[in-house]
């Protein structure tokens, strides 16, 4: 194995903590959800599915962004249809077609949709759609289970007690979030009918919408999805799928579509667009179109550029068949990554629905589970490949780069069963144990 440094990386790190709080936007590309120290920190480009860092070290990334890119890294199809959007402009005073056109697309392709709402971001297009169920219904109490974003309606989940700890960071602080919020927000356990109706009955009368991730790696329990429809539309509560992680990898129309239950509003980001921001909101149009009274405005929601990018996507997304490919590569991925397990003894498994699996250490003692992790991010680093335990395809993914990323997985196993059966863990870490992943309850 050849020498790893990401010596330019962790020097651009130190003038980073000087100057931006936690050094990046997004929580979970901070270098301490990582390796820190072995991941890299700073890329200079990527293309497909490969990200080459400001050290010269060439990775193959199978998370993609945190699930934005979906086509592959610069694809030259969605970058061409920017770069000409570009040369006629990037936002004008008045509006141009393309926002009526992406309605449209999306208007076919999801089966909630019927009118259309942008914005720039997945937790912007959580608040914008929990203020339409709001406005809609007059009530002000929201039922949700998953997460949301970093909104005040959101956090203010744990104003008094952590609620959120199966849904978001243990331990979360809802930092400058109104305290007057507190029993706005109230969390439900994903596959408990019983105990979303418990909550309905509790605040009849008050609640005004039930946001949920409708599904993840894991299929739905046996008519789940449906049961909690049909709660919705008996309590008169406004039911909104949040998407912006599920939206287009297991279905074209995400996942309810492929679950076959409508809600009234839903929510997509991320994968929209390529690595673009663009977000919507789309949903039934008795839900919709009273968001026309609504004060729910921004200059950059009519950005010309999101919606070139969403475009070229979608239509690209369609004619290359992504979810099959996804199907196709995760059914191999699965394969080859529990072939791998098995050849070295180790207890993991990679499972789930084909175009959204992850990896699970089955670790007798809980207080291993950390280093087990880490130690797979770091020795998958050192080899090239950027591999946690979650994880999300692009349509550049292939079989060679299954291939490759096999033997690598399979010599990370490997040094992880010896630690584990040695009990040395602490002495093969050569980072910090990360920061712990987000604590979700949808999985």
């Amino acid at each position: 194995m050849k020498e790893h440094s990401v010596a330019r990386s962790q020097a651009i790190h130190e003038r980073a903590k000087a100057l931006i709080p936690g050094t990046t936007q997004l929580i979970s590309r901070r270098p301490t959800r990582a390796a820190l120290g072995v991941s890299p920190i700073y890329a200079e480009r990527a293309k497909g599915c490969r990200i080459w860092d400001v050290d010269g070290n060439e990775y193959i990334d199978w998370t993609s962004a945190v699930g934005p890119v979906i086509l592959g890294y610069a694809d030259d199809v969605v970058d061409d249809a920017v770069r000409a959007q570009i040369d006629r402009g990037s936002i004008y005073s008045i509006v141009q077609e393309s926002a009526v056109e992406l309605a449209e697309e999306l208007v076919r392709i999801v089966p909630s949709a019927e009118m259309v709402r942008y914005c720039k971001g997945g937790g912007e297009a959580c608040t914008i759609a929990v203020r339409i169920a709001r406005g809609v219904t007059g009530r002000d109490k929201v039922l949700f289970c998953g997460y949301h974003g970093w909104h005040d309606w959101y956090q203010a989940a744990n104003i008094g007690t952590e609620r959120l700890a199966d849904h978001l960071f243990n331990g979360i602080e809802p930092i400058g979030v109104p305290r007057a919020l507190e029993g706005t927000a109230l969390p439900f356990a994903y596959g408990d009918l019983e105990g979303l109706e418990t909550l309905l009955v509790q605040n009849e009368g008050e609640v005004g919408c039930i946001i949920m991730e409708p599904m993840r790696s894991e299929e739905p329990p046996a008519g789940y999805l449906a049961g909690v429809r049909e709660l919705a539309s008996r309590y008169g509560v406004v039911l909104i799928f949040d998407e912006v992680s599920s939206g287009f990898r297991i279905a074209l129309g995400g996942a309810q579509e492929y679950a076959g239950v409508t809600p009234d509003l839903s929510v997509f980001a991320k994968a929209l667009s390529n690595g673009y921001p663009m977000g919507a909101v789309v949903g039934k149009r008795a839900f919709m179109e009273p968001a026309t009274q609504m004060f729910i405005s921004s200059a950059y929601w009519d950005d010309n550029i999101g919606i070139a990018a969403s475009l070229a996507t979608l239509r690209e997304l369609e004619r290359r068949d992504a979810v099959g490919h996804f199907n196709r590569i995760g059914d191999l991925f699965k394969q080859q990554i529990n072939e791998a397990a098995d050849a070295v003894g180790l207890d993991a498994r990679c499972e789930g629905v084909a175009a959204h699996p992850g990896i699970r250490f089955n670790v007798e003692n809980p207080g291993d589970a950390a280093k087990v992790s880490t130690l797979f991010i770091q020795e998958n680093a050192r080899r090239g490949v950027i591999l946690s335990n979650g994880f999300m395809f692009n349509c550049a993914h292939g079989e060679a780069e299954i291939e490759q990323t096999a033997v690598v997985v399979r010599e990370s196993f490997a040094i992880i069963a010896e630690g584990l059966d040695r009990g040395t863990l602490d002495e093969l870490l050569e980072c910090p144990i990360q920061e712990e992943f987000f604590r979700r309850l949808v999985r």
